[in-house]
């Protein structure tokens, strides 16, 4: 998933990654209604995921003109079927009983393995002199350890209490809490567009959520 969508950053735009990128759910509800049983695919699923995506397209987008390019966006289409996959496969490991940490440790391990053989391959070259030096070594350690490794064994917790497809719902967020963090901390203004939505991304979280009282 990491792989494909940091190549599609190389081909398209980081808007266009940050819009289609948030599709994952939506694959993740079919892959799980294939899958599962108890997991099904319901209409207001269906109508809260547009909601949401418009949302979503305002926030991102905010006013600008949207530059469409193949072949990044249909790898990123690609990450989000990816995602989908290991969504859908986590609800399998977590069904045998290991704990999160366990299963986030297992899953980063062979993850590292497979990478680590295809550095050649990807023609990486960076030397340890460059690894160790303390701002980049401060930034490696902030991205394996708590924005992945951390977010991971919370991500996997969530998925065994919620099951994938309700877990992947959470995905629409992830805009909201990128505009309340660049507020806060990089003073950006909020404009009409992102209000509106924002409005739209969490109305479309509500409708996917929607239980009807029997």
């Amino acid at each position: 998933y990491y792989f494909i969508e940091s190549t599609a950053l190389v081909y398209t735009y980081a808007t266009n990654v940050g819009v289609i990128i948030s599709i994952a759910p939506f694959f993740t509800s079919i892959l799980a209604y294939l899958c599962f049983k108890d997991e099904p695919f319901k209409i207001n699923f269906v109508v809260g995921f547009i909601v949401a995506f418009i949302g979503i397209f305002f926030i991102s987008f905010n006013g600008q003109q949207m530059h469409l390019s193949p072949k990044g966006d249909i790898l990123t289409i690609v990450a989000a079927m990816m995602w989908a996959i290991y969504s859908v496969v986590l609800k399998k490991v977590n069904a045998l009983g290991h704990t999160s940490i366990q299963n986030t440790k297992r899953i980063f391990a062979w993850g590292l393995f497979f990478m680590t053989i295809s550095l050649p391959i990807l023609g990486f070259d960076v030397s340890m002199e460059e690894i160790l030096i303390p701002l980049n070594l401060l930034n490696l350690l902030f991205l394996g350890v708590i924005a992945c490794a951390g977010c991971f064994v919370i991500w996997n917790h969530s998925c065994s209490i919620l099951g994938s497809v309700r877990t992947n719902q959470y995905v629409y967020l992830n805009p909201i809490a990128t505009i309340i963090f660049s507020v806060i901390i990089l003073h950006e203004k909020i404009t009409p567009c992102i209000v509106l939505g924002t409005i739209l991304t969490l109305s479309g979280l509500i409708i996917s959520e929607y239980k009807k009282e029997s």
